[in-house]
């Protein structure tokens, strides 16, 4: 299993917040909006901010589930549960 976070943020900005907290998996940078686009994330290329939303995607690519509102607090132990029903 593999973590990643996609952001319209640079690899500076990305770098300066994974550190200050403390993130244990690799942010990647989307400054020209084309990931953000493609699954949905934001409306435009001209988007300031990405919509706070995930994909469980499986080793060939398959898209499991799609969570459209993602709340930082409880969304960690949500995948959890639908990777172990998963197995």
């Amino acid at each position: 299993m593999e973590v990643v976070g996609i952001s319209f943020d640079t690899t500076a900005e990305n770098a300066a917040f994974a550190q200050k907290f403390n993130f244990p998996f690799p942010l990647l940078c989307d400054t020209g909006r084309t990931v953000g686009l493609a699954y949905h994330a934001c409306d435009s290329p001209q988007a300031a901010y990405a919509k706070r939303i995930s994909y469980l995607i499986d080793e060939q690519g398959k898209i499991l589930k799609i969570y459209e509102t993602v709340n930082p607090r409880t969304h960690p132990a949500e995948v959890l549960a639908d990777l172990t029903a998963e197995e």
